[in-house]
C-alpha cells in the first residue's frame, strides 16, 4: 500500500510555509484563515484539497480501496445500532439510496429478525429536497419519560453549526411555532416540556474565543429568545459553555458544564434556583446513575483523609456528597483485578478498555464460539461463562484467599461435573 507516504507527500505540498519556523516577531501570514467562512480561506481550502485529491487518487491503490470502502458503507449487511426510546428501537442508517439517511424505528421484535421491518419518522433525503438544504444529520435530544418530543439538531453540509427543531414523534413531524433556533454551535437540553436550556450566539460578547457559547440561558416555550433568563456565565478565555439534563432511571438532574480546557472544567448542579459547583479536581470527568454521583479521576485526588488513584472509578450518594461528605467506593482501581461477564465477543471489551489504567488487570469472558446443539445453559458453560466457571475465576485472581478458597472451588468443580452428568442424561439443564 501506498497511501500513507502519498498521504505524507501531499502534506509537504500543502503546508511548506507552516513547517519554517518563523522568528517570534513576525507576524502569523496566516491569520486570514482564522476567518473561516471568508472566501479567500475557502479557495484556499479548495486549491490544497485538490492538490491532496490530485495526489491520493493517482496512487494505483486509491480506487480499490475506495470501491471496498464504499461497498462496506452501503451494504446492507451491516448491523444497525439502535436506541431504545420508548417502546422502539430506532437507527439512523444511510446507504447508496439514502445518501442523507433515514431516520427510522421498529420493535424489539422486529429487530430481533434477520430482517426487520423499519417504520420511517424522518427521512432527511425528502426534507432536504423539499426545504432545499444540504441536511446533515446530528442527532436528537428527547424529552424523557414521555419520549413524544426530541430537538433535532440539522447541519448545513456538516459543519459544527446546526440548526435546531422542535419533532413531534407521534404525528411525526416538526412542531408548528416550537422550539427553534437558527443556525450556530448551539447546546441545547431539556429541562421541561416547555422549557429549555440553550446556549449559542445570542449577541456580542456572548460566545468564548474559540466560538462557542459563553452564556447558558433558560427559555419557556411561548416567549421570544430574547426573553430567555441567564443562569450561567463563563469567561471568554474558556472553551465552551454547555447544560445537560439527566432523566435516567426516574432521577432528574440538571447540570451545567464549564469547559475550561478540552481536558478540564467545572461540573456545576442545580439546586434550587441556582448552580452550585461540585468540588471535584478540573480533570475529572462526572455522571449521575440513580442516587448517586460517578466520578473517573485522570490524575490522584487525595481527598477525606484519603488518597484516590488515577484512573479509579468512584460513587457515593448524592445527598452525601452534597453534605460535604467524601467516603467514595472505588469501583475500578490500579490494581484489582476485575472479572467480565460479557455476552458477545470478548474482544470488543479489550479494545474499549485498552487504555485504562488498569486494562491488564481486566479479564473478560465472553463468546468463544464453542458448542454447537446443546442445551441453552451448556452453551454458557462451554464458553466458561457460566455462574460456576466465574467463581472459580474469580478465586484464582485472589491468590492471597487460596488456603480459604479450595473448598469452595471443589464446590464449583463437583457442580459442574453434575451438570455434565444431567444433561448427557436428560437432554435438559438441570
Amino acid at each position: 500500500m501506498h497511501l500513507l507516504p502519498a498521504a505524507i507527500r501531499c502534506l509537504s505540498l500543502v503546508f511548506p510555509a507552516m513547517m519554517i519556523a518563523q522568528p517570534a516577531e513576525t507576524a502569523d501570514p496566516f491569520i486570514w484563515l482564522e476567518d473561516v467562512h471568508s472566501e479567500r480561506a475557502l479557495t484556499w481550502v479548495r486549491a490544497q484539497n485538490a492538490l491532496t485529491q490530485h495526489e491520493l487518487g493517482t496512487s494505483p491503490d486509491f480506487k480499490p480501496v475506495y470501491d471496498r470502502l464504499l461497498a462496506i458503507y452501503d451494504s446492507k449487511a451491516r448491523i444497525p445500532a439502535v436506541t431504545k426510546q420508548g417502546d422502539f428501537y430506532y437507527n439512523f442508517w444511510r446507504d447508496a439510496q439514502h445518501v442523507r439517511g433515514l431516520w427510522r424505528r421498529t420493535t424489539l421484535s422486529e429487530y430481533r429478525k434477520e430482517s426487520p421491518a423499519w417504520e420511517t419518522v424522518l427521512d432527511l433525503d425528502a426534507l432536504a429536497a423539499a426545504e432545499k438544504e444540504n441536511w446533515v444529520w446530528k442527532g436528537s435530544i428527547w424529552l424523557r419519560p414521555e419520549n413524544a418530543r426530541c430537538l433535532l439538531n440539522l447541519s448545513r453540509g456538516g459543519g459544527d453549526a446546526v440548526v435546531v427543531r422542535e419533532f413531534d414523534i407521534p404525528s411525526k413531524s416538526f412542531v408548528a411555532d416550537g422550539f427553534y433556533l437558527p443556525e450556530g454551535k448551539t447546546n441545547v437540553a431539556w429541562r421541561s416540556r416547555d422549557s429549555v436550556y440553550v446556549g449559542t450566539d445570542f449577541g456580542p460578547g456572548s460566545q468564548t474565543d474559540s466560538g462557542y457559547a459563553r452564556i447558558v440561558k433558560e427559555w419557556r416555550r411561548g416567549t421570544p429568545l430574547a426573553a430567555a433568563r441567564t443562569v450561567f456565565m463563563g469567561a471568554t478565555t474558556d472553551v465552551s459553555m454547555s447544560a445537560r439534563v439527566s432523566d435516567r432511571l426516574g432521577f432528574h438532574r440538571e447540570f451545567i458544564r464549564r469547559a475550561i480546557t478540552f481536558y478540564s472544567g467545572e461540573t456545576h448542579l442545580r439546586v434550587g434556583e441556582k448552580f452550585v459547583k461540585l468540588d471535584l479536581p478540573v480533570d475529572a470527568l462526572v455522571d449521575t446513575f440513580k442516587e448517586f454521583i460517578t466520578i473517573t479521576l485522570r490524575s490522584p485526588w487525595a481527598v477525606g483523609g484519603r488518597t484516590y488513584a488515577a484512573g479509579a472509578l468512584l460513587a457515593a450518594p448524592w445527598d452525601s456528597f452534597l453534605a460535604g461528605l467524601r467516603d467514595f467506593d472505588v469501583l475500578f482501581t490500579r490494581d484489582k483485578p476485575v472479572i467480565f461477564a460479557f455476552h458477545g465477543y470478548p474482544w470488543l471489551i479489550h479494545r474499549l478498555t485498552y487504555r485504562r489504567t488498569n486494562h491488564d488487570n481486566i479479564h473478560v469472558r465472553g463468546y468463544k464460539e464453542e458448542g454447537t446443539t446443546s442445551t441453552p445453559f451448556d452453551m454458557v458453560v462451554m464458553n466458561d461463562l457460566d455462574r460456576f466457571h466465574l467463581v472459580e475465576d474469580v478465586l484464582d485472581r485472589l491468590p492471597q484467599i487460596s488456603a480459604r478458597a479450595a473448598d469452595l472451588k471443589r464446590k464449583m468443580q463437583a457442580k459442574l461435573a453434575e451438570h455434565r452428568d444431567y444433561i448427557r442424561s436428560s437432554g435438559d439443564d438441570m
